[in-house]
């Protein structure tokens, strides 16, 4: 059987992760390139042939997302995978509609094909759009944990602006362990306060190496999820944050209409700003959408440090 020629859609997060966990061994497929978007000096680059694995020795090269077209005929792409959050559902078809008239299949993978299974309880906490106020949850709930007495890792959806090989792995206690590893202050801003509570932060490129040194120091992974995608780890308890700043967005964008319908709570957030009619109508598309799911509504306040 000849290999299917596959040409994976990212921003260096979600495509990364799908191809570790399912392309990476598999000689069923051939990956043979991957594009990117939304995240800055991404493109031109490769994923590095240390993190490819056996069947990719010279590593995969990464094309910037305008050349879809060119590369789909260049490169002989049999199949697109699209890999990128926090985009409206009329946007992936209409990325579906440009590769299929070029002629390869489209693709969209789900919990099934794409998410770890953890040896410790997984809780996850993950939105309908970016900015939903997932951050804030994420503290609340290691902050809860801890309280009971559980030892917490936060494992954060990945950010991998640098070099990729040394951030396979990343393990963040300290604010030296932040220094050392060069964040950026978009990635310290997400995990100083998980330091300044004690709790050790996770990130890097590889989530099930990352996952499986977590397990060993660990009582609960805790999912902090980035943009609007679901979890790459199977939660014993899923948690989903919702903006009522923005009704109608739970069945709107993608992938979040997926942990939507995946949840095991609901968070609708901001309520103490949002109109009131916003609120109910946020309420009553989450109970539609997934009538099991509990609801909980949350304030978030704003708070002004003393100069």
């Amino acid at each position: 059987m000849t290999a299917i020629r596959t040409l994976i859609m990212g921003a260096a997060g979600r495509d990364f992760h799908n191809f570790n966990v399912f392309f990476r061994d598999n000689p069923d497929y051939d990956v043979v390139a991957f594009t990117a978007t939304q995240i800055p000096n991404i493109e031109g680059r490769k994923y590095p042939a240390a993190l490819a694995g056996k069947l990719y020795p010279n590593g995969i090269n990464i094309y910037p997302e305008s050349d879809l077209v060119k590369l789909i005929q260049d490169l002989k792409v049999d199949q697109v995978v699209f890999a990128y959050s926090d985009v409206p559902h009329e946007y992936v078809m209409d990325k579906a509609s440009t590769v299929m008239a070029a002629g390869p299949d489209f693709r969209l993978m789900g919990l099934k094909t794409t998410q770890i299974k953890s040896t410790k309880p997984v809780v996850s906490v993950c939105a309908v759009r970016t900015g939903s106020g997932k951050s804030q949850t994420t503290r609340h709930v290691a902050s809860i944990l801890t309280k009971m007495g559980y030892k917490v890792a936060a494992v954060r959806h990945p950010m991998p602006y640098g070099d990729l090989v040394k951030q396979k792995v990343q393990r963040f206690a300290t604010y030296a362990d932040l220094d050392r590893n060069e964040c950026t202050i978009e990635e310290r801003e997400e995990y100083e306060p998980h330091i300044d509570n004690g709790v050790i932060v996770y990130a890097g490129v590889d989530y099930e190496a990352i996952l499986r040194q977590a397990e060993q120091e660990v009582d609960i992974v805790l999912w902090d999820g980035g943009n609007n995608d679901f979890s790459f780890y199977q939660s014993d308890l899923s948690i989903v944050v919702a903006d009522p700043h923005r009704p109608g967005h739970e069945h709107a964008y993608h992938p979040g209409e997926t942990n939507v319908r995946e949840a095991d709570v609901f968070v609708i957030n901001k309520v103490d700003t949002a109109e009131y009619e916003n609120v109910i109508a946020v309420r009553n598309s989450l109970h539609e959408l997934n009538p099991n799911a509990v609801i909980i509504e949350a304030a978030s306040p704003l708070f002004v440090d003393d100069a």
